[in-house]
């Protein structure tokens, strides 16, 4: 098989149950904050085709960005709107944190104790497991980013007094935009970082964090360094 498209086949589950955590993550938290719309629109579920965006989709398999259909969100039921709201747009990126965590410290065991060995079991068995590595670190450090309308915007749109809030989230209309020049120009700076060599700033928090959970050599094999 052609090793494209032998990492497009593998890339795909990996990517169905990235976004599918982040997304029923944020359901689940807005539900136990107190507003059931998700749950009401079928979004409280781990079935990704509840959740998944076509486009947003094929984006994330072959483009540096990606998305899946935003869950519905009604802050007027929460009985807490600042903390929750925080709280909910929080969740998803919180799920992929603590699964690249786990996914990372489960290859690093299993490469230790050679249940990963070098044949095309396992060549193919560490190919998901970085890439679920890679998806989930990258959905974590670039849902942060402060540009609406990723959940970055909605943490410090809450921390911001409320004449400053309403100004940000004016931005939103303009954040798709802004959001599309951040991926173009950002190819366009590198730096170094840990032996790595022509990293662009989004690679920058995905390379620190995988060296220190998935630890310098899987890293390597990622980045080339």
């Amino acid at each position: 098989m052609d090793p494209r498209i032998q990492e497009l086949v593998l890339r795909l589950p990996v990517v169905l149950f990235s976004l599918t955590i982040h997304e029923f993550m944020h359901a689940w938290t807005a539900w136990k904050c107190g507003d059931d719309t998700a749950r009401l629109q079928g979004r409280l579920t781990l079935n990704p085709l509840a959740h998944l965006d076509l486009v947003g989709t094929l984006c994330l398999l072959f483009a540096p960005i990606g998305w899946a259909k935003p869950v519905p969100v009604n802050p007027y039921n929460f009985g807490h709107p600042r903390r929750d709201e925080i709280l909910v747009s929080g969740a998803g990126v919180a799920a992929n944190f603590v699964a690249a965590v786990f996914l990372s410290m489960a290859l690093r065991a299993m490469l230790a104790e050679r249940i990963i060995v070098d044949n095309d079991v396992g060549r193919i068995l560490f190919m998901v497991f970085f890439q679920a590595i890679i998806v989930n670190f990258s959905l974590f450090a670039f849902n942060l980013l402060p540009i609406p309308p990723l959940d970055g915007s909605h943490i410090l749109r809450e921390f911001l007094p409320g004449r400053l809030a309403a100004e940000f989230a004016q931005l939103g209309r303009y954040g798709v935009f802004i959001l599309v020049g951040v991926v173009l120009l950002e190819r366009r700076i590198h730096f170094e970082l840990l032996g790595y060599p022509h990293l662009s700033p989004l690679d920058v928090p995905l390379v620190a964090l995988m060296h220190v959970f998935a630890g310098p050599s899987i890293t390597h094999a990622v980045f080339g360094g």
